[in-house]
């Protein structure tokens, strides 16, 4: 297909990828409730969570829709790996025995105010008796999932197969993927009980105590989902007013956001130049970002296919780049538009001719070498966010849209993009 002159855009984009040998962490905390693996993973996991959420809460409506900031830790050694699991479980440990203080004073008659007040200064050892002296609560039996948090792990069983009934059972090991609670999960023997881990990571030579300072300061594919749901090609109508309703609902959540574009299975979001949105960290913009949006697409999902399954979780690979004008926003914005049209026009002949009784391969080999539909573009006008589907590429919208991009000016700042 052919390139346009807008292309260069794609230079001012960076690569997430942490080098090996880093063990990579990615680390994802709840909102609303009081590099392209790091996307892809929280996108799937607010899906999910949204999808699952009946299966747990039968009785109960989800008010409002989630997502999920995350971070990718590098850990250079498994002695790294070691300390981040044991500082995770060991916050874990004091954040729950707190908060089960705070929650059991509140329900008891106190503000949270004066529960807070109560166990100001309090240790672990104070703690444990306020639970038991007041409430009779011995913490030590509370539920591991509660008091230790929960490891997911894949670990290998014994699966027997039985191809024919004229042949023999086989066995072979397979993958499955295990709930686990334990009181240390950074203990050699914790780690050593899982064959698996010590295969797939590596092993710990010694059992971790304390944990150095320093460590704990640095912790501080969309076509086979669409193949799944059956959608029409080339252009799902229904698919891609579900793609702008949740454009719709990004910008009416983040405030920083001024205007969206987008095409097919993508949406590229502009957030206004002076952001100061999760202290400009680019990987918590982009999980934030991206989560929303995959949630509210499973939420919204029956009121654009009423009579349509949800058969699988849909994921979102996200990035966030850095443009330096005006003038780059404006052109990347062009390259994305440019690329719609030589795209949908390309899938359009293509599916024509599967259509009409060509082969893929067939269709591809008529239209190579041949020298066009946008999702739309949304905007805020007035703080309302509406959608459009205009030429972006030429001066004329930005002309009659003055106020859009305002806040990305002066046109020597940075402006961010995801």
């Amino acid at each position: 297909m052919a390139n346009s002159k807008y292309e260069y855009v794609k230079s001012f984009e960076n690569e997430d990828e942490m080098m090996y040998p880093n063990l990579i962490v990615v680390r994802i905390d709840g909102r609303n409730f009081e590099s392209k693996m790091l996307s892809l993973i929280v996108s799937f996991f607010a899906s999910l969570y949204v999808a699952k959420w009946r299966e747990f809460f039968p009785t109960k409506g989800m008010i409002s829709t989630p997502s999920f900031k995350s971070r990718v830790i590098c850990c250079p050694s498994m002695e790294v790996l070691q300390a981040y699991l044991a500082w995770r479980q060991r916050e874990c440990h004091s954040k729950n025995q707190y908060n089960t203080c705070l929650w059991m004073l509140v329900k008891n008659g106190k503000s949270e105010r004066e529960a807070h007040e109560v166990l100001k200064g309090t240790q672990k050892q104070e703690q444990n008796e306020i639970l038991f002296q007041q409430f009779g609560i011995n913490y030590k039996k509370l539920p591991s999932m509660y008091r230790q948090g929960s490891c997911v792990l894949k670990t290998e069983v014994d699966d027997t197969l039985k191809i024919s009934n004229n042949e023999a059972p086989v066995k072979r090991l397979r993958k499955k993927v295990i709930i686990v609670h334990s009181e240390n999960i950074a203990s050699r023997s914790f780690w050593n009980d899982y064959s698996c881990l010590c295969k797939e990571i590596g092993g710990f030579e010694q059992n971790v105590n304390n944990i150095k300072q320093e460590y704990v300061k640095s912790f501080q594919s969309e076509n086979k989902f669409s193949e799944v749901q059956g959608f029409e090609k080339p252009n799902d109508e229904h698919a891609l007013k579900l793609m702008n309703s949740c454009a719709v609902a990004v910008l009416e959540e983040f405030n920083d956001i001024v205007f969206a574009y987008g095409v097919s299975d993508e949406y590229s979001f502009v957030f206004k130049r002076n952001t100061p949105l999760y202290q400009r960290r680019a990987s918590e913009i982009v999980s934030a970002t991206v989560s929303f949006f995959s949630s509210t697409y499973v939420m919204k999902w029956k009121e654009f296919f009423p009579k349509k399954e949800l058969k699988y979780p849909p994921n979102f690979d996200g990035r966030a780049v850095c443009y330096p004008s005006y003038e780059i926003i404006r052109d990347y914005l062009a390259w994305r538009q440019v690329d719609c049209h030589i795209n949908n026009q390309y899938n359009t002949c293509f599916w024509m001719l599967v259509k009409s009784g060509k082969s893929t391969r067939e269709a591809q080999s008529l239209l190579k070498e041949t020298t066009m539909m946008d999702n739309g573009v949304v905007a805020k006008s007035h703080k309302k966010a509406v959608v459009e589907h205009p030429n972006i590429i030429e001066d004329e919208f930005w002309e009659a849209h003055s106020l859009i991009l305002e806040e990305t000016s002066p046109r020597s700042q940075d402006v961010l993009s995801i």
